[in-house]
């Protein structure tokens, strides 16, 4: 958690703006008179704001906030209005569900704006909220809005000079192909299992088995992904109950320490969502046993069905990746390898065209197109890699890979920089190890039609010119690394890398 980079401690700074934010949006709740019940909704709020929302530009993040209210508040009324109707709720809530995963196929607005509707009718649940109390919720949620937007776009907009990390665009597929598709099935009927039985354990607190099953699916993209996210969360859910225990039930109801201590936690939410979901979910249920405590309700029973209803949670989307259209973590990873060898063989072209005097050619933003694909892959064999799995043969292979994939990126890294540097030029030694490279990404990646022949038009050029050697040592370390690459993908072959 601490020692993860964070380069112009960027995480950081995103923290402590987090602290303000919120605090800001709860101050000014407060000050408008509000309930406590509507303090608390709009501190979500504007935590949700400041966390959920992502896109790539300032812009287009200032209108994905601007449009927060727009799904939040029809879920506030069909939530409360629905309140002392079970099953219209449970079906209601499911439909929110649906829609808020389908919603990701649209991108970082879909997934903010659906993460935002689902989180307005669990804070319903969260705090019982009724009709009557529905105009000062509204209240509170649209000054949380504008609070965290005063701070994120106005007082302290780092997005301004570090843009969000980009990520790489979704896996191809249409219907019941598209993953978001899939999921939205698969988190439907994982919540679906996890309402039934949360009400088996409490009539009251049932709503933390349906919450734990949504923030599963919250980007995972296979089986493996989601099952060792759903152990993580209970992980950070125990240590959570525990921390609890001997911190929020002793200050229980007290103003002052609890909202010092829910700062923290707010802060440790954004500081340790990249690195560990463990150590996040630590901090939100510390969080969520110290609101407990300012409502009046805490009591170490709480914490025990916290955790409950945490497991059936876990194990209601554990059901639904085994059994509702499953996509296989093999079947994930292997078409993130692909994408990211390809990558590496459109750099290498990219690269050998502009050291032979294609100006318009330009390796750097392929280079990039890799870190991302890297990081997806390394997301994809994280169950494999996992600490407590038993697949030794296996981890270490996915460990080689990686490694490998690694080796690759420094070296087209290298690559980009000789080809952009115009003193750099070109030889044939240069175009026959492209061409090797080439053979080296074909053996594990068939060519498409269009990528035959890609190299074959810069062969054609001028028998040898200095200045090509530091290009010619990062390319026979791709082929290296790439001809490595075959064995721990291939062998034993009848053994995937990873487990279907």
């Amino acid at each position: 958690m601490f020692s993860a980079p964070d380069p112009g401690l960027v995480r950081l700074r995103v923290s402590a703006r987090a602290v303000l934010g919120v605090g800001l949006a709860v101050a000014a709740a407060e000050l408008a008179g509000l309930s406590l019940i509507a303090s608390i909704t709009g501190g979500l709020a504007a935590l949700l704001a400041l966390f959920t929302v992502g896109d790539p530009t300032v812009r287009r993040q200032a209108v994905t906030t601007a449009l927060l209210p727009a799904a939040g508040f029809p879920v506030l009324a069909l939530a409360t209005v629905l309140h002392g109707q079970p099953l219209l709720r449970a079906a209601s809530w499911l439909g929110v569900i649906f829609c808020g995963v389908y919603a990701r196929r649209w991108g970082p607005r879909g997934h903010a704006l659906g993460i935002f509707a689902f989180m307005m009718f669990f804070v319903t649940q969260f705090l019982h909220a009724l009709p009557a109390q529905l105009p000062e919720l509204y209240g509170s949620v649209a000054l949380a809005v504008a609070a965290s937007s005063a701070v994120r776009f106005g007082l302290w907009c780092i997005e301004r000079r570090t843009p969000p990390p980009a990520t790489p665009p979704p896996l191809p597929g249409s219907g019941l192909a598209r993953l978001t598709t899939r999921q939205a099935f698969q988190a439907t009927t994982a919540c679906a299992v996890a309402l039934a039985a949360g009400q088996l354990i409490s009539h009251e607190r049932w709503y933390w088995a349906v919450g734990t099953a949504w923030w599963i699916f919250v980007n995972t993209a296979s089986r493996g992904e989601t099952l060792v996210r759903g152990f993580r969360r209970v992980l950070g859910t125990v240590t959570g109950i525990a921390a609890g225990l001997l911190i929020a039930i002793p200050i229980a109801g007290e103003p002052g320490a609890t909202a010092a201590l829910v700062a923290v936690c707010v802060f440790g939410i954004f500081y340790t969502a990249a690195p560990s979901y463990s150590w996040m979910m630590f901090f939100v249920t510390v969080m969520a046993g110290l609101l407990y405590g300012l409502l009046g309700v805490l009591h170490p029973g709480l914490l025990l069905l916290r955790f409950q209803e945490t497991a059936v949670g876990a194990l209601g989307a554990a059901l639904a990746v085994a059994l509702i259209l499953p996509v296989t973590t093999h079947a994930a990873t292997d078409a993130w390898i692909r994408r990211a060898v390809s990558c590496v063989h459109g750099c290498t072209t990219a690269a050998a065209r502009r050291l032979a005097g294609d100006e318009s050619a330009d390796p750097a933003p392929l280079a990039a197109e890799l870190e991302l694909l890297l990081g997806r892959v390394r997301l994809s064999l994280a169950p494999l890699v996992h600490p407590l799995s038993p697949l030794r043969a296996r981890k270490a292979r996915a460990r080689q890979v990686i490694a490998l994939l690694d080796d690759c990126a420094r070296e087209v890294r290298g690559l980009a920089r000789v080809a952009a540097d115009p003193q750099a030029s070109h030889d044939a030694r240069l175009a026959a190890a492209c061409a090797r490279v080439e053979a080296a990404v074909h053996a594990l990646v068939p060519p498409s039609p269009a990528a035959a022949g890609a190299v074959a038009e810069v062969v054609a050029v001028p028998p040898h010119h200095p200045g090509a050697e530091a290009a010619l040592g990062h390319l026979y370390e791709l082929e290296r690394a790439l001809a490595e690459l075959d064995a721990p993908l291939r062998t034993p072959p009848r053994a995937p890398l990873v487990p279907a």
